[in-house]
């Protein structure tokens, strides 16, 4: 049977190929549909959580992941021997930088030598992780034709960037349109078939590359701004102006104006990273990124600044922040999720520590802070408690989860630093919050 026709007649076999924040909400969407999937991951922690019928990550509720291992559709696995067994084959690993901000692509590419190794004739292979225009063409295929096969003949390759946005109440998997690219029409035909089964709306580009900058251009658009809000919150900081105050007031012009928030610096697998994927990229046809750059050094300073303002804070309280007890709220990228990977935090905890202050975290969602990419901070979350909260210098707050009691925390604090505007509520003890 043609593969198209499987696909339509959803007797096509779906593997997914990492089950993290992105695979694992897509191989579900598939079951949900009547698919047989398979899901792949080298880490057997969550091959073993998934057969049990058990989530590990937050948002994403036990219950609906029992109900899929239920069906018999699913499946988890570490054996990539069983890679021939599946029609289509969707990649979902991560894509961070080095520590010189240049593109790694080493999980897609060691991916794809694992795949080369077990494809056969006749299957599909999409590309769902952020990366670089020309990822798909110039490193993916030529990977998977060291199998012997032949893509566009053999095999076919498509680009559809996920758009996952982790806790998001307006906004799913299912529901969030998923562009998708490719350079042939018929893996054009069968990426669209795919998606569609389990997205609302497919939105088919001409080629992988335009796919891939697609998404490069939503996170770079975010990136740039942000760090426009975050300069004017510096700059109207010195003007004893409240930049909330400000992008509140803005956010009442019904066109034109769409507002973004500043913070303590970026996170997330995405906004940081990305930017810098085209920025590389672009070095090869001789051309400046000057705007995507400087975006990203403002963005990058940002934990730096709000140090500073910690200093200030400190000083104010004739405090130095050597030797000063230093609480930091919030481990995870943003609010309500238990996702640290690019978290400013981390870099607010090594600036703070190599200025010699004594800092502990809170985060109800991350006990514990994980080895991360680029930080080893060896960390538990400490209780909220008035005589805890008592013993220190600050309190930080870097990301704002919807449990935290502010009223309590402003209260039982001597000296609070907040970078998200999470205590604009609190009536008592206003005089003890300053502004980052």
């Amino acid at each position: 049977m043609d593969l198209l026709q499987k696909i339509n007649e959803n007797k096509a076999v779906v593997g997914v190929v990492g089950l993290g924040y992105v695979g694992l909400p897509l191989l579900m969407e598939f079951v949900e549909q009547g698919f047989k999937t398979i899901g792949f991951d080298i880490d057997q922690f969550k091959v073993d959580k998934l057969n049990a019928g058990e989530s590990y990550i937050k948002h994403i509720d036990g219950n609906r992941v029992r109900k899929v291992r239920d069906t018999k559709l699913f499946e988890a696995s570490s054996d990539f021997n069983r890679i021939k067994e599946v029609d289509c084959i969707l990649i979902c690993v991560p894509t961070p930088l080095t520590k010189h901000r240049e593109p790694d692509v080493s999980y897609i590419t060691s991916t794809g030598e694992v795949l080369a190794k077990h494809i056969r004739e006749g299957q599909f292979i999409v590309l769902e992780s952020s990366t670089y225009p020309g990822t798909t063409e110039e490193v993916l295929k030529p990977i998977l034709e060291k199998s012997g096969l032949k893509g566009d003949k053999d095999f076919w390759v498509a680009f559809s960037p996920e758009r996952e946005d982790p806790n998001n109440p307006n906004f799913n998997t299912r529901t969030i349109p998923k562009v998708i690219g490719a350079n042939t029409e018929y893996a054009r035909q069968l990426a669209s078939a795919l998606y569609e089964k389990v997205i609302v709306k497919t939105v088919p580009v001409s080629s992988s590359q335009a796919a891939e900058a697609t998404k490069l251009l939503e996170n770079i658009f975010r990136s740039v701004n942000i760090a426009l809000v975050n300069e004017m919150k510096m700059i109207l900081d010195k003007m004893g102006i409240d930049v909330w105050e400000v992008i509140n007031a803005a956010s009442t012009k019904p066109f034109g104006y769409m507002p973004f928030y500043p913070g303590p610096g970026l996170g997330g697998h995405c906004i940081p990273i990305d930017p810098f994927y085209l920025t590389w990229k672009a070095r090869e046809f001789e051309m400046n990124t000057r705007f995507i750059e400087l975006a990203g050094e403002v963005n990058t300073a940002m934990p730096h600044w709000v140090v500073d303002r910690v200093m200030n804070a400190l000083n104010e309280h004739e405090k130095s922040i050597k030797g000063s007890n230093i609480l930091l709220l919030g481990a995870a990228y943003k609010k309500d999720i238990d996702d640290p990977r690019e978290s400013p935090s981390f870099k607010l905890i090594e600036i703070m520590l190599e200025k010699g202050a004594n800092v502990d975290y809170n985060d109800p969602l991350i006990p514990e802070l994980p080895d991360m990419r680029m930080y080893d901070i060896k960390k538990k979350s400490v209780d909220l408690t008035e005589d805890n909260l008592a013993k220190y210098d600050c309190v930080l707050i870097s990301t704002d989860h919807s449990v935290y009691d502010w009223d309590f925390i402003v209260k039982h604090s001597k000296l609070v630093v907040d970078t998200r505007n999470a205590t604009k509520n609190v009536l008592e003890g206003r005089d003890k919050i300053v502004k980052a």
